[in-house]
């Protein structure tokens, strides 16, 4: 009888492992994160890098959309393995196989219910600008060349009206899914100095569709000396899109961190589908 029990036990499948992946990658030739008909994305590309490595087609979810041309030194991915292998066939191995713009940089195992968008408790996106007075080749696809002096004080203290939890209408992109536009910011650095290269620090709880590079192309306002540093709280409460700066282009952005704690962040009524609509 006992043995007939444990055969038993020995044919019910055993669960397939989740495996968390930190990636980084250069976006300039993607069409972004997700599958799209019109080019190659960085989840296609992983997806059939994993298909070689593993012999099956895996689903591979990630923490946030990040767009056509936008970078990553820390986006999040999950998919579950229809095989067991060591952490280094998923670092070592996969980067084998993947181009040289797209990297594993970590891999672990996680819980079956783990969730990279629901369970994100913050991110941080780092948005860098070259302010030299000429054009740079070797920094053409990853900042924003601004060639007109930036008062970089100004634009930092201006950045401090968007700091808490806000109404981001103002900063949303016209076709933007959210039900809602409410948001947290943690923390607004601007970094850097005038002539050089400067850096827009943006971390926070959850983010609306071109979000941070809507703010970037506000504060650039500033910089320029086009708008008053009061203008920025102006277009917060607005919540008008058409009174902000233009949209900021996509290579100066790079999504830097995924935050996450024990399991999913507690969430009110209002927060509860940040998590799934963030889109960076």
């Amino acid at each position: 009888m006992a043995e007939d029990a444990l055969t038993r036990v020995s044919l019910v499948a055993a669960p397939m492992p989740r495996l968390k992946l930190t990636l980084e990658y250069e976006g300039t030739r993607y069409v972004g994160w997700q599958v799209q008909p019109n080019g190659p994305s960085i989840q296609s590309t992983l997806q059939d890098a994993l298909q070689k490595l593993l012999g099956e087609r895996v689903f591979v979810a990630s923490a946030g959309r990040t767009d056509a041309g936008v970078h990553a030194t820390g986006q999040v991915a999950c998919f579950d393995s229809p095989r067991v292998l060591p952490m280094k066939a998923y670092t070592m191995g996969l980067n084998g196989i993947l181009p040289p713009d797209i990297a594993v940089v970590a891999a672990e195992e996680v819980a079956a219910e783990f969730d990279p968008r629901r369970w994100s408790r913050g991110k941080r996106y780092r948005y860098r600008l070259s302010n030299r007075r000429t054009r740079s080749p070797l920094l053409r696809t990853t900042h924003w060349e601004v060639f007109a002096p930036l008062d970089v004080e100004a634009m930092r203290r201006a950045s401090q009206a968007l700091l808490g939890r806000h109404d981001f209408s103002a900063f949303r992109a016209a076709d933007c899914q959210a039900k809602h536009a409410v948001r947290e910011i943690r923390q607004v650095r601007v970094e850097g100095t005038s002539g050089d290269t400067v850096a827009v620090v943006v971390e926070g709880t959850a983010f609306l569709k071109h979000m941070v590079r809507n703010l970037v192309g506000t504060l650039v306002e500033v910089g320029k000396g086009r708008r008053p540093e009061a203008w920025v709280a102006e277009v917060l409460a607005s919540r008008e899109r058409k009174l902000a700066g233009a949209t900021a282009p996509p290579q100066g952005l790079v999504l830097e961190e995924v935050f996450y704690g024990d399991g999913p962040p507690p969430r009110s009524l209002g927060d509860a589908a940040v998590g799934e609509e963030d889109e960076g």
